[in-house]
C-alpha cells in the first residue's frame, strides 16, 4: 500500500523510526477498509515524493497497531500527524486537499 517514498511503520518501530528521527516525519494513520484513507493515499505518496530528503513519510495501519494510535488519541482516520524532534507539531484529520498538507509541512520545515 505504501508508495516508493513511503514506508510502513508499526508500534515496535515507532520510537526509533519516528520519535528519534533527525528529520520531521509525517505519519499517515489509515486502514484498508477506510475509503477516505484510500483516497488520501496518492496525495500522501505525492507529498512523500515532493519532500523526499527533507521529510520522512510513513503509514501506520491502525488495525494492526493499536498502541501508537491510542497514545496519540487517533479516533478518526485518515489522520496525519507531523512529528518534529519527537513531538507532534501538526495534526490533520480526515481527507484534505494537498495544499492543506503542504501548508502544515511548510510550518514545520522552516
Amino acid at each position: 500500500m505504501a508508495g516508493q517514498f513511503v514506508s510502513e511503520v508499526n508500534d515496535a518501530e515507532f520510537e526509533q523510526a519516528v520519535l528519534q528521527s533527525d528529520q520531521p516525519v509525517l505519519v499517515d494513520f489509515w486502514a484498508a477498509w477506510c475509503g477516505p484513507c484510500r483516497a488520501l493515499a496518492p496525495v500522501v505518496d505525492e507529498v512523500a515524493s515532493e519532500y523526499s530528503g527533507r521529510l520522512r513519510v510513513m503509514k501506520m495501519d491502525v488495525d494492526r497497531n493499536n498502541v501508537t494510535p491510542g497514545r496519540y488519541g487517533i479516533r478518526g482516520i485518515p489522520a496525519l500527524l507531523l512529528f518534529k524532534d519527537g513531538k507532534v507539531a501538526e495534526q490533520i484529520v480526515g481527507f484534505v486537499p494537498k495544499n492543506t498538507i503542504d501548508e502544515k509541512i511548510s510550518k514545520v520545515l522552516v
